[in-house]
């Protein structure tokens, strides 16, 4: 007699109902039942949030449009803007990209790769992870002391250069720890067969592991150039102004770095916090949303490149 098998069964589902007759698993099911309430209740609570901040900005663009993102701090709501708090941002994230990237990745790979096993391996990295863990409100002092205070002739002190460099280092034990584990997770027997055909360890890292690690390294240095656009507390440490400036229309790249600047986490701060409902709920939803569409840009660039080296990889 033949034997009709279901083809929404899957071979797993055949083995464990096999295993256990007509009993029912209600535990297991249970457990099911509350990790998709998990999963369902930060998705309704994110949604929530989402269609609050869109109602709140959606007269802003409707309004104004791309004013809104054209124009720079005023007094008035109506010519309010954030121009200046996206070119501060924006200065931010040059700096991590420049400095947090190429000098968390390189330190991973060496206590990856090159460090050998011993205690004070092991101390870096304990004291790498411990730092990662730190409010962002302490790297702000740290911020404020060496690169606003100590290096005030280099970085002009209050300014974007001072904001950028208290970043990187705010999203650096981030970046170690994301790359180191992308590393740890490339298979032994990849650096083996490196090392059989004569392979330089350079070699091997270069050409083999770090292919193979893209993907995971990629994800990590995005989440942290995302903490570095999203966090205000340090800004606030290092000067960053709330209210009007202006910068001359003739003044040097280096005039712009050193001289006073904002970035969207403070401007959004600033405004939330001001009487008016105009700015703590209108403009400062809309503020929101410019730096979430910042942030998506982001993280669609890293999608894409980590699509692109696991299509290498395959």
């Amino acid at each position: 007699m033949a034997v009709v098998i279901d083809p929404r069964v899957t071979t797993g589902d055949a083995v464990r109902a096999e295993l256990r007759g007509a009993k029912r698993d209600v535990r297991g099911l249970a457990f099911q039942v509350l990790l998709l309430l998990c999963l369902l209740l930060p998705l309704l609570v994110l949604i929530v949030l989402l269609m609050r901040v869109i109602s709140g900005a959606w007269s802003v663009f409707s309004d104004r449009g791309t004013d809104f993102l054209t124009t720079g701090l005023a007094s008035d709501p109506a010519q309010a803007g954030v121009w200046q708090g996206l070119v501060g941002s924006f200065g931010i994230a040059v700096a991590c990209i420049l400095l947090t990237f190429p000098v968390g990745i390189g330190a991973a790979i060496y206590l990856e790769e090159y460090a050998r096993p011993n205690r004070l391996t092991r101390f870096i990295q304990l004291n790498i992870r411990n730092l990662a863990g730190v409010p962002s409100v302490v790297f702000g002092i740290l911020g404020l002391i060496i690169f606003v205070q100590a290096l005030d002739p280099v970085t002009g002190g209050k300014s974007v250069i001072a904001a950028g460099l208290t970043m990187a280092v705010l999203v650096l034990p981030i970046v170690i720890i994301t790359t180191v584990e992308a590393l740890s997770a490339v298979p032994t027997g990849l650096r083996e067969a490196g090392y059989g055909v004569g392979a330089t360890r350079w070699e091997v890292v270069k050409d083999h592991v770090l292919p193979y690690a893209a993907p995971g390294i990629l994800t990590g240095t995005i989440l942290a150039l995302a903490r570095a656009l999203g966090e205000a507390a340090p800004l606030i440490l290092v000067g960053a102004v709330s209210g009007l400036f202006s910068v001359p229309g003739d003044a040097s790249v280096l005039d712009r770095l050193q001289g006073p600047f904002t970035a969207m986490p403070y401007v959004i701060y600033n405004w939330a916090q001001l009487p008016q409902k105009e700015f703590k709920d209108e403009l400062a939803s809309a503020a929101i949303l410019v730096l979430l569409f910042v942030v998506l840009l982001a993280n669609s660039a890293a999608v894409l490149l980590r699509n692109h080296y696991e299509k290498k990889r395959g």
